[in-house]
């Protein structure tokens, strides 16, 4: 056998123990199972204008050591690079489309990615338990979903920047990423899903900005060092345990609730405090609105007594209550205002020698008592 071995496509036979490959310039696909359990293969030189690599095509080549997939590629296959094991490097190139389901699980050896913008289309599990992989790079690309697993267990992963235009973060997305210290969301998120960052446990605050609608149930569950959240937007939808055993975890802030009471009058925000007092699990004070964490211990069979649970008891539908307060009171303010300004416009619209009696008007009740609150 040759000390390279080269590749012409459908009808090649491609021996088990081959050490080096190269690809003829007259191939398009890479056939499914191709170089399957290729244990051996450390070099792979894949041919501009390749089009496709397909399923399973390099699963199990455990001494394959780098990857250059060229930029006429479109379309990685199912499990293509599945458990190999020493494969350090894959480099993408713009043009990628799509990343077939599991096409590089278990790829523990593998350290760094630069997701092309082409790509609009990532399976299940992609990434999943590559233990090693401490970067990933998104360049804006047309991602709409990260889907079920695609890093879980990447527990070398220390921070990822979600593109914009990614709208949901679908189940188990980043579980496990142990190391994983910071996340950048970006406006255009809509929901984060179940078990999302479950168990990130290095992870200290998150930012949830104001296109998220729904945070999904045990979505930052076990994140043990979380100490910091903030929610921008007020119709959101917190699914059960969504927070729970987040052990460092105070409480959950509410900047832009909180900057909409603090611009209401003084007076206008003691009418709220009072009504905030009657909504459970709501703490308003020194500015800001914020939910405790509540903190008790879970008993076992028994009555064993187990590890403390930290728990977030907030709903959708608290929060509305609190921002139709918020509405109310701000309606009410600039309906005063908007009164007076009608009023002062007629009375210096007025002749001088007109008595200014004639301009006194019936002030509406509502507008009078806002007044009153005033003085």
């Amino acid at each position: 056998m040759s000390a390279v071995f080269e590749y012409t496509g459908i009808d090649c036979h491609v021996p088990k123990d081959v050490v080096s490959v190269r690809f003829h310039p007259s191939v398009i696909d890479v056939n499914n199972h191709a170089f399957l359990n290729c244990k051996s293969l450390i070099e792979v030189t894949l041919n501009d204008g390749l089009r496709e690599i397909g399923d399973n095509a390099f699963l199990g080549c455990s001494s394959l050591h780098s990857i250059n997939i060229p930029s006429t590629v479109t379309k990685i296959g199912y499990t293509a690079f599945f458990n190999c094991t020493q494969l350090k490097e894959t480099i993408f190139h713009e043009g990628l489309t799509k990343i077939g389901c599991r096409a590089f699980a278990h790829c523990k050896s593998l350290q760094s990615i630069s997701i092309p913008s082409t790509l609009t289309d990532i399976g299940t599990h992609a990434f999943h338990h590559c233990g090693s992989l401490k970067s990933v790079v998104f360049n804006d690309d047309g991602l709409k979903h990260l889907p079920d697993e695609v890093f879980s267990q990447c527990c070398s992963l220390q921070s990822i920047t979600i593109p914009s235009t990614v709208e949901i973060i679908h189940n188990y997305a980043c579980c496990g990423c142990t190391n994983l210290r910071d996340i950048v969301l970006n406006e255009g998120l809509k929901k984060i899903q179940l078990s999302a960052f479950q168990a990130c446990r290095s992870l200290q605050s998150i930012v949830i900005l104001s296109t998220v609608v729904e945070i999904g149930k045990n979505a930052f569950i076990h994140c043990t060092n979380l100490r910091e959240v903030v929610i921008h937007k007020t119709g959101i939808q917190i699914r059960d345990n969504a927070f729970d055993y987040c052990t460092l975890l105070e409480r959950i802030r509410f900047p832009r609730l909180s900057a909409r009471l603090n611009n209401i009058i003084k007076a206008g925000q003691r009418g709220i405090e009072a009504k905030l007092d009657d909504i459970p699990a709501v703490e308003w004070g020194g500015g800001e609105l914020s939910v405790p964490a509540i903190r008790r211990r879970r008993e076992g069979r028994w009555g064993m007594r187990l590890e403390m649970e930290t728990l977030v008891e907030l709903d959708k539908e608290r929060l509305t209550k609190i921002e139709g307060l918020i509405t109310y009171h701000e309606i009410k303010e600039v309906t005063t205002l908007f009164e007076l300004a009608l009023w002062r416009a007629k009375i210096n619209q007025a002749d001088d020698e007109i008595n200014r009696d004639e301009c006194r008007i019936e002030v509406p009740g509502p507008v009078r008592d806002a007044i009153l609150q005033y003085l």
